[in-house]
Formats: structure tokens, C-alpha cells, sequence
């Protein structure tokens, strides 16, 4: 939510050890003969962050499979090249699935060294059932008010009430949305992408995804491999694990985030007074737990509403200090308040995510085949959580209604290519909800990808949050189309980039409004606020 600060390197500096791609398409392939054939009108729709984005939708066929029939929209966004060299649309998705893209053709516009965002048309858009796309999703307002049941079933009475509430949504989806459904899918959002390569014009494709934007993007070039020219995927989808275990692995992940997150505040224990201690920390933290299950903070933080509270903590560590506040003047002080403020900063879920939620589990619920048996969700997630009590069960619920869901799955999509130009990956090896594995594994399957991977980096989407060694990478690659080969110290990378330094504690009055204010004061925090959470 804040506008990223200048990029510190030097535009088109090589790095050392870059080898050149296999030769792409000319640029004027995807320059100005053919967006004179595009079939977009596009009209200003600045904001004060971003002035000079434009847009406009675009008609994509409901049912691929029947482009005749029944016809939707989608919402785009752009910041137009103003380069005489044209590399073409860059179409770029914050992930989810859910997440709304339409502010993300600002923020890359404007993160990317200047010199190379004018090469390219930088286009945002709503996926199927997103945002201003239409028609959108959204089975059940305000799902996701407080008070909702402790996530942790203590007793049959609560795990049967968070049953039925995941039931129910299931449900209400299927009643409101029975023609939708059947065609909310990653296949087909992969699809939307080429209907809106083909309204720009442009013969390829550049794309820029984070989180599932990675797996939308793995299953562009699957489907579309003679179309791919750039592709950038930053914080990688397991392919292996769509979508039940992919959910198990976070669980284990986020888990050893909010360790780490212990840890730090431990470390600067004479900022919070919650011990030196990271067990001991991790064990007030719990306790603080127990305390709001008893009496819910304000009326509205109970602990289902805690979890959600401290869950972003494990996607970006420059949440940390203005968490560990709220924790340290709830347990040292009882501040209530503080604890609902952090609630509403980091918890809450508005009408947005009302409509993120709703596609969130169309999508996931069909991409694949989820157990039926509620045996199975139960005992997996009593074993996981014996290991990973703070995220699993939450988790669990967040993705429950999928055991009931009233459309048959699909087959996953079996990705893999090996006759497609260089893509770049990116990966932090601690990343919780996107977990390394799953970087490795879609490094295997796209042969002739590269692996950058940022050590030690615990947060989830690492490009263009103030990492200079991850971004001369990035930029590198959309200037001129080349990446790493072998530079790092690790048989699974082609690259390795130290992790961007932990957070400091707040100090100081205007520093501490400032944070407020940005959520972290960093591009980092920037960034953060456009992907979301939960993927």
C-alpha cells in the first residue's frame, strides 16, 4: 500500500555469469504492426499513486469449449510503453487465486527501472469472477465476521460447527452460482490470458506472476507453449501438490514462520519485555491464545480471528514489529484495543475478500480432487497439527468447504515443458506459503528454466521488495532475455541472493506512525499489500 522507492542498480548492468537466451521474437514481432491490429479501447483511470493507468475490458467465452455461447468480461489495466522499443503486453497477477490485478500494472510500472518499464505495456487484470470483472463472485457476504468458532476443535460441538459453516458455503455457492461454477478453473483463466494477448495484438506473451500466479502461468505455457516469450514466476506453486497437499505443506511452513517471528521478537526483547526466550515467547503467545478464547478482545478477536491477526506475519516479515506491538500491549498490559487495531489492519476481511474467498474456492475446489470422507481432513489435520499447531486447523476450515463442493473436479494439469525459451523463477527457501519445494520441483519440470533463489528469505514474493541482487535479476532478463546458468552455491539454483535484513523494532513517535500508516514502511510492504494472503 505504499509506492515503491527508486531501484538502486543500474539499468541493463549484466551480471556476472548470465548466459543469453535462446533468441525470442523480434521485438517488433510484438511491436507497433501489431498493436495497430489490437481491438482494446483503453481510457485513463489514473490514480494518485499510479496517474497514468488506462482501462479496459475485455469478452472471453464463459465455456472455452463453446466460444458461441454464454460470454463474460474481464476488467484490465495498463500503464502504456512510451519506449521506440516495444517488447509488448507484460501481463502481470498478484496470485490468490482471487487476487484482484488491476493496481498491479501501477505498482510494476513503477518498481521496474524506468528504462525498461517503457519497453513494455504493463496490463493488469481481474481474473473470471474477480473484482470489476463480470459477473464476480461472492457466495456468502461477510463470511468471515467475528465472532466465527475456535479453528482448534476442542470439543465435537466445534468441530461440527465449523463442518457446517464450510458446508454451508459450499452450499449457498451452488445455489448462487450454478452456471459459474463448472468454468471457474485454472485452464480456463489460462485461456482468458491468450483471449487477452490476442486483444493486444501481440503474437507472445510477457508475464509476470507471483504465488498462483505461477501455477496460471505454468499452465499458460502448457497449453500455449509456442506463445511464451518472458515469463517470471516469483514464489512458485508446488505443481506435484495442486491442491490438498500443497495445503498440508503449509501448514508445516507456516508453523516455522511463526517460530521465526518468536525468535525475533525474543531477539529484541528489550523492545517488547515478552522474554529472551523464543520458546518461552512462543509460549505467550499461545497463552495469549487461550486468553482471547476465553474472553474474545473487544468482543471481536477471538482465536480463529488471532490466527487470521498473526497469520500475515508468515508472508512478509515487515509486519513483525507492528504485530509484536499489539502482542507485547495485550500480554503485558491487557490492551484489548490494541489487539482488535491489529485485528482490523491485518485480519479483517471486507467485501474485497468477500469476493477473493469466493473465487479462492471455486477455483481450488475444481482445479482438483479433494478427499470426500471427512475422516480424512479430520485425521490429517489432528497428525499435522501435533507439529504444527499454529496454522493447521485454520487452514483446514479456510479450505473445508472444497469437501463438499457442489461441482466435480477436474484433473490437474501435468505440467511440465521442455520446448519453451529460458523462464525465470524465483524462490526464498523459507517461504510459507509457497514452500521451496515446490520452486525446485517447477525448476524440473520447465527444462531450460532458471532458479534464483533468495537465501535464507523467509518472505513470500521476493522480487521488487527492495532485494537488489534479486531484482538485477529481474531486470536483466525483461531487458534483454537473459538469466543465470549455474552461478550459485546450490546444486538446485542457478542463482543465490543473501535474504533482505530482518525488520528493526519500531522507535520513535513519527517512525511508529509511519509503519502504521505504509504497513512497514518498505517497498516490500508496497508490494505485500497488492498480493494479499492465503496465496
Amino acid at each position: 500500500m505504499t509506492k515503491r522507492s527508486g531501484v538502486l542498480f543500474a539499468v541493463g548492468a549484466t551480471v556476472a555469469g548470465l548466459v543469453t537466451a535462446a533468441p525470442s521474437p523480434a521485438a517488433a514481432d510484438n511491436g507497433a504492426r501489431l498493436a495497430a491490429a489490437a481491438q482494446l479501447e483503453w481510457t485513463d483511470c489514473g490514480t494518485k499513486s499510479y496517474p497514468r493507468l488506462q482501462c479496459s475490458s475485455v469478452s472471453t467465452p464463459l465455456d472455452h469449449d463453446d466460444p458461441s455461447g454464454r460470454r463474460i468480461t474481464l476488467a484490465l489495466s495498463r500503464v502504456p510503453h512510451t519506449a521506440k522499443t516495444f517488447q509488448g503486453p507484460l501481463l502481470v497477477n498478484p496470485g490468490g487465486p482471487g487476487g484482484s490485478g488491476l493496481p498491479m500494472a501501477g505498482f510494476v510500472a513503477s518498481s521496474l527501472p524506468k528504462a525498461i518499464a517503457s519497453q513494455y505495456d504493463v496490463i493488469g487484470f481481474d481474473p473470471r469472477g474477480v473484482g470489476k470483472s463480470r459477473p464476480a463472485l461472492d457466495c456468502v457476504p461477510k463470511y468471515f465476521d467475528p465472532l466465527r468458532p475456535d479453528s482448534v476443535p476442542g470439543s465435537p460441538g466445534v468441530e461440527q460447527a465449523n463442518r457446517n459453516r464450510a458446508r454451508s458455503f459450499a452450499e449457498a455457492c451452488g445455489r448462487k452460482y450454478p452456471d459459474l461454477l463448472p468454468h471457474m478453473d485454472t485452464v480456463s483463466a489460462a485461456k482468458d490470458l491468450d483471449v487477452i494477448r490476442r486483444a493486444t495484438g501481440s503474437r507472445q506473451l510477457n508475464y509476470f506472476g507471483y504465488s498462483y500466479g505461477t501455477y496460471l502461468g505454468a499452465v499458460y505455457a502448457k497449453l500455449f507453449p509456442e506463445r511464451v516469450r518472458r515469463f517470471v514466476l516469483d514464489s512458485n506453486v508446488d505443481p506435484d501438490g495442486v491442491w490438498y497437499d500443497d495445503n498440508i505443506g503449509q501448514d508445516y511452513a507456516f508453523d516455522a514462520r511463526h517460530k521465526a517471528f518468536a525468535a525475533w521478537v525474543a531477539k529484541h526483547d528489550s523492545a517488547y519485555r515478552l522474554g529472551s526466550d523464543p520458546a518461552k515467547v512462543e509460549a505467550a503467545w499461545y497463552a495469549m491464545r487461550e486468553a482471547v478464547k476465553a474472553r474474545p478482545a473487544g468482543g471481536k478477536v477471538g482465536p480463529s480471528e488471532l490466527e487470521d491477526t498473526f497469520l500475515p506475519g508468515g508472508y512478509y516479515n515487515g509486519y513483525w514489529p507492528l504485530l509484536a506491538e499489539a502482542f507485547a500491549a495485550y500480554t503485558n498490559d491487557g490492551d484489548e484495543k490494541a489487539l482488535v487495531k491489529a485485528y482490523k489492519k491485518f485480519g479483517a476481511v471486507d467485501a474485497e475478500g468477500d469476493n477473493g474467498y469466493s473465487v479462492y474456492t471455486a477455483v481450488q475446489c475444481r482445479d482438483a480432487q479433494w478427499p470426500r470422507r471427512w475422516n480424512t481432513w479430520r485425521g490429517d489435520s489432528r497428525r499435522v497439527h501435533t507439529k504444527a499447531p499454529f496454522f493447521t486447523w485454520n487452514n483446514n476450515w479456510y479450505n473445508a468447504p472444497c469437501a463438499d463442493w457442489p461441482v466435480e473436479p477436474l484433473n490437474p494439469v501435468r505440467v511440465s515443458n521442455s520446448a519453451l525459451p529460458p523462464v525465470l523463477l524465483f524462490q526464498a527457501t523459507d517461504d510459507a506459503a509457497t514452500p521451496y519445494e515446490g520452486g525446485v520441483t517447477l525448476h524440473r519440470r520447465l527444462r531450460g528454466s532458471s532458479l534464483v533463489v533468495e537465501q535464507g528469505g523467509g518472505n513470500h514474493g521476493i522480487t521488487l521488495s527492495g532485494n537488489d541482487c534479486l531484482d538485477t535479476y529481474l531486470a536483466d532478463y525483461l531487458a534483454k532475455g537473459t538469466v543465470p546458468r549455474g552461478e550459485g552455491s546450490r546444486a538446485d539454483a542457478d542463482a543465490v541472493c543473501a535474504k533482505s535484513p530482518d525488520p528493526q523494532p519500531l522507535t520513535g513517535e513519527a517512525a511508529s506512525k509511519s509503519a502504521r500508516r505504509t504497513g512497514s514502511g518498505s517497498r516490500g510492504g508496497a508490494l505485500h499489500g497488492l498480493l494479499g494472503f492465503r496465496g
